[in-house]
């Protein structure tokens, strides 16, 4: 169907009649040569003598091809807009926010990959990510790295590639080696609040206890909670580990419960995979229809026609022109003759 940009331009229609109406008729003076021999001019050139000023009239062509070229105009001011069916794009209304823990703690060599080959902890949560994130076909993903601070390694984005590939260039001590999750659920809501998300989901993984927060786990998960963040933390490692490597599985359980998520516990690569399968199907995914109609603009056409017309119009002056020149000139030299004679 075709729609018009700006229908106000069809007022331009009224502008002609106006013009016709209250301006005066448009009169062109001619000059006039005095002989002596006039009638005999006349009856040679078979032309009615004028002794006022004359009224320019159009032919009915002429007349045919300014109203269509006037009309093509303002269609062209308009600016006709070929609008096509409606496309409905499905969008995914979830954001999904990983805060990953850089501490010290995370180079224990007590995970194995799917061959049995021992690797530190870091390097099995990366292989875990890269496959959860490549199962987030609709979500836009985010991810914090922490450790003596936060800070956003990758913003919400729907390149999940991407993504991949600045979790691939995480290092052991690129924030510290001590551990802040605290900060990093105050981060990730500053991040969610500046996207204006609307479904909002944290993965937090760690293997400490946090020690250099300057907000409390616990009170950053319940301001978490009034701002609509769900907490899913996964604390992986050994539990009875002692010293500055410890675990604070308590401090996570309150963390994720204050938010509506769970906690999860993986002691190996399989647990850990089953926690993110777990949290895929607790967090049921919603979808935003956007609705697109194209449209494409016809407004050249329009001018189109409207120089076409003009051309047109022009031809036909300038032909009318060149014969009253002939005309003129077969007059001269009938004059002539009739001098001669």
């Amino acid at each position: 169907m075709i729609e018009f940009e700006y229908p106000i331009a069809f007022a331009l229609l009224c502008l002609p009649f106006a013009v016709y109406w209250l301006l005066p008729v448009y009169k062109e003076s001619k000059s006039a040569i005095q002989v002596p021999f006039f009638d005999r001019l006349i009856a040679v050139s078979s032309q009615e003598p004028s002794e006022t000023a004359v009224k320019m009239n159009r032919r009915k062509v002429q007349w045919l091809l300014v109203i269509i070229s006037y009309l093509a105009l303002v269609v062209a001011i308009a600016k006709p807009m070929w609008v096509g069916e409606p496309i409905e794009q499905k969008k995914s209304a979830r954001e999904i926010m990983v805060a990953l823990d850089l501490s010290g703690s995370m180079s224990e060599e007590d995970f194995a990959d799917k061959q049995g080959n021992k690797h530190d902890r870091l390097t099995i949560a990366k292989q875990v990510l890269r496959e959860f994130a490549a199962q987030r076909e609709h979500d836009r993903l985010g991810l914090i790295l922490f450790a003596d601070s936060a800070y956003v390694q990758a913003p919400f984005t729907e390149d999940i590639d991407v993504w991949q590939s600045l979790l691939e260039d995480v290092e052991l001590g690129y924030a510290g080696f001590q551990t802040a999750f605290g900060d990093a659920i105050g981060l990730s809501i500053a991040v969610f609040e500046q996207e204006q998300s609307r479904q909002r989901v944290m993965i937090l993984l760690t293997d400490g206890d946090d020690t250099s927060s300057k907000m409390p786990p616990v009170k950053a998960a319940e301001i978490a909670a009034k701002y609509g963040v769900k907490i899913y933390t996964i604390a992986i490692g050994d539990p009875s580990t002692k010293g500055r490597y410890k675990m604070d599985l308590p401090t996570l359980e309150k963390v994720s419960t204050a938010t509506g998520g769970q906690m999860f516990h993986a002691m190996d690569r399989k647990q850990l995979e089953q926690a993110y399968a777990t949290i895929d199907e607790l967090e049921q995914q919603e979808f935003e229809l956007l609705s697109h109609r194209p449209k494409h603009s016809l407004h050249h056409y329009a001018f189109g026609v409207c120089l076409v017309s003009n051309l047109l119009a022009a031809l036909i002056v300038f032909g009318a022109n060149l014969r009253r020149k002939k005309e003129i000139k077969r007059v001269i030299r009938r004059r002539e003759e009739l001098t001669n004679d």
